[in-house]
């Protein structure tokens, strides 16, 4: 599959209606947990998501004939769909005993699942908050460390923080999709290194310009169709 940086009739990412929407849909649920004493920070969130993406796209268990690799097949033939829950205390524990992966950040733990049917959702799934998820950074981010994956976010679009969570993982996606098998490798032996960052609006138009793979939302929730709202900028992609 391809980004929408390229000039391809069927990406998933693309606004405009194609075969995909005719195609049984999956999504991915991914669950933070927010605790009320000791919530995430935000950047630390948007990484830990975007990393929880991808540690399960490379699971052995998403590939070949493992036991979520047709759940996984079947979600990447439709729409590529991710939704943000937020859950505390027993929820939090309910999630954590369903088929699924948990990564932790500094402050922040998500846990992602193999994809469900989009109305098919698993009850201790279902019952969980989307709504609610604003979350603040105690303190301004530092700058990417050199040579680091960087999924830069738009400036120019207003998300609340589970949104953005949800578009920083289609980021880390079409970047997984664009390296080739060394370059995933390498990656994976570095535990997913990357950095989430809201770009300047001068440097945001030049990297929608650039080749880089490029995030249009669908528009299914909060903004609008056609929306660019992540670049995912992996060094091995400047070529």
């Amino acid at each position: 599959m391809n980004s929408e940086a390229t000039p391809v009739k069927d990406s998933p990412f693309r606004p405009e209606r194609s075969d995909r929407d005719t195609a049984p849909q999956f999504v991915l649920p991914l669950v933070v947990r927010i605790e009320r004493a000791a919530p995430p920070a935000r950047t630390d969130a948007l990484e830990t998501a975007a990393r929880a993406v991808l540690v399960l796209l490379s699971d052995e268990r998403s590939q070949g004939g493992g036991e979520w690799a047709q759940a996984v097949r079947d979600w990447q033939d439709a729409r590529i769909r991710k939704v943000v829950r937020r859950a505390r205390g027993a929820e939090w524990r309910r999630a954590e005993a369903l088929p699924g992966i948990t990564v932790t950040g500094e402050t922040a733990e998500v846990r992602v699942f193999p994809p469900v049917p989009l109305d098919g959702w698993p009850k201790d799934l279902a019952r969980l908050q989307v709504s609610g998820t604003d979350l603040d950074d105690p303190q301004p981010p530092a700058a990417p460390a050199p040579g680091r994956p960087v999924l830069w976010m738009s400036p120019e679009v207003e998300m609340s923080a589970g949104k953005a969570m949800a578009q920083a993982g289609h980021g880390a996606q079409l970047a997984w999709w664009e390296l080739s098998g060394e370059e995933r490798a390498a990656w994976r032996d570095s535990g997913f290194a990357l950095s989430v960052r809201t770009a300047a609006p001068d440097r945001w138009r030049e990297l929608t310009a650039s080749g880089l793979p490029v995030v249009r939302d669908a528009g299914f929730t909060e903004i609008a169709p056609g929306s660019c709202t992540v670049v995912a900028d992996h060094p091995a992609l400047r070529r």
